[in-house]
């Protein structure tokens, strides 16, 4: 092969669509991309022709690319947890360029940062006090800790230390703030008498984290936050998943409304769970313990950005999510989704499963659902088309409840794109049957893991 048959550089860069990366990616990535192809075809690795397309791959790879989740789990941690509504990444675009962020365009004076979304959340929540917002739970936690027990103590029950995903603990969240813990009870059973003679002058203030990635099951107890509401300090009530009110679908699920009328001080919880919004950390409660943690100078670094504010508004204001959505959707619709996507791509089986919230929320609940099986290789065939389904059983299921109906065509023309099953293939055009184990949970909690929250306050 003749180097002088490998396009150059600069006829690459004006040609289509390398001519139209540049306005996505920047000119220097997409001259580097066309470098490496150029290079691989020197060295016989493509062929002259291939350049193009290796160079645009190349830039694919570095790119957040969108996937169809056909996993079943509703909120996967791995594929980004909540996916936006509609008026969530309208409210993206709008805010990605010039806002009213901090400015108040009536008076022309700076105004309360991200007003908009903190008075939705009030609004959402009518027994908060004040509200704040932060880049993650994590970070909401690791607030109340700088701020309300620096060099203090923290009392938290032993059977609420929890590890949170990735490696990383409350108890390490907590002392890297500075504080201390006194640790009660036992890992099946702590009381309020527990907490109540831990508390002492040393005591910044009550946490209670709501296990939501497991379940301890036979002799077991656990102070409500109503118990501890009159022990003398702030209780903190960390609720994980973001559920803002009572939710009938998800009964042992804490929601922040139920703990605020309990007693508690604050509430800290997740946006990108069952909110369905973005990245974020919600504060919820008292209006003056709020005010301290929005003045401690690690608020300014903890802070959140104008578009996570603007997404956070929108949902919180807007049409139901589509975690909402997928959480009630019609199993019969389902099925019928099922059969027609079957039909569709020729002779796969139609089987009836069962979906889970995944990311760390009401690992106890199992959602009723239909799924297409193909054979076990569509899996990684499937994600080279950006498509995630589970395997399972020795076969690759494709669960609709996490597939918006609006995919459908999309996700027969991957189907079709990574090689229709044969006729009876793997036993496939079979009557309907019913599937194996739920899936595991995205952040890798298999299908024993439950949760279980304080119960209402009565």
């Amino acid at each position: 092969m003749s180097r002088r048959t490998i396009p150059s550089t600069g006829a690459l860069l004006a040609s289509s669509p390398l001519r139209e990366a540049v306005a996505v990616h920047g000119r220097a990535a997409v001259k580097s991309a066309i470098h490496a192809a150029q290079e691989a075809a020197r060295e016989g690795r493509l062929s002259p022709a291939e350049v193009p397309e290796a160079a645009m791959a190349a830039l694919a790879r570095h790119a957040a690319r969108p996937v169809l989740n056909a996993t079943g789990v509703l909120i996967h941690t791995n594929l980004g947890r909540a996916p936006l509504s509609a008026a969530a990444r309208a409210a993206l675009a709008a805010a990605a360029g010039w806002t009213d962020v901090e400015f108040d365009l009536t008076t022309g004076r700076r105004a309360a940062r991200g007003r908009g979304a903190l008075a939705a959340l009030c609004e959402s929540v009518p027994d908060a006090g004040a509200a704040h917002v932060v880049n993650n739970n994590a970070a909401a936690l690791l607030l109340c800790a700088l701020a309300l027990a620096p060099g203090r103590e923290i009392v938290i029950s032993r059977g609420e230390l929890v590890e949170i995903g990735d490696g990383f603990r409350i108890p390490d969240l907590l002392t890297a703030g500075g504080a201390r813990l006194r640790e009660v009870g036992t890992t099946n059973r702590t009381t309020a008498r527990d907490y109540t003679a831990a508390i002492g002058p040393d005591t910044g203030f009550v946490l209670k984290v709501h296990p939501s990635n497991f379940r301890v099951e036979g002799f077991t107890s656990a102070a409500s936050v109503a118990e501890l509401a009159g022990c003398g300090v702030p209780v903190v009530v960390d609720i994980g998943s973001g559920l803002l009110a009572p939710d009938p679908r998800l009964p042992d699920e804490p929601d922040a409304t139920t703990a605020l009328r309990c007693g508690a001080a604050l509430v800290t919880a997740s946006a990108d769970k069952l909110l369905g919004g973005p990245q974020a950390g919600l504060l919820l409660g008292d209006r003056d313990l709020v005010t301290a943690l929005r003045r401690h100078p690690a608020a300014r670094a903890l802070r959140a950005g104008k578009l996570v504010l603007a997404a956070l508004e929108a949902t919180l204001r807007g049409p139901a999510s589509p975690v909402a959505v997928m959480l009630s959707a019609d199993v019969a619709s389902l099925e019928r989704r099922a059969h027609a996507l079957a039909s569709a791509v020729g002779r796969a089986e139609v089987v009836a499963t069962t979906s889970v919230v995944g990311g760390g929320a009401a690992p106890g609940v199992r959602l009723p659902s239909f799924a297409v099986a193909l054979p076990e290789r569509f899996g990684a065939a499937l994600r080279a088309e950006r498509v995630v389904g589970r395997v399972e059983g020795g076969r690759c299921l494709l669960d609709l409840r996490t597939v918006d109906p609006a995919d459908d065509d999309a996700l027969v023309r991957a189907v079709l794109a990574a090689g229709a099953p044969p006729a009876g293939a793997d036993g496939l055009g079979r009557a309907v049957l019913a599937a194996g184990a739920p899936p595991a949970d995205a952040d890798g909690l298999g299908p024993a893991v439950l949760a279980a929250g304080d119960p209402p306050c009565r």
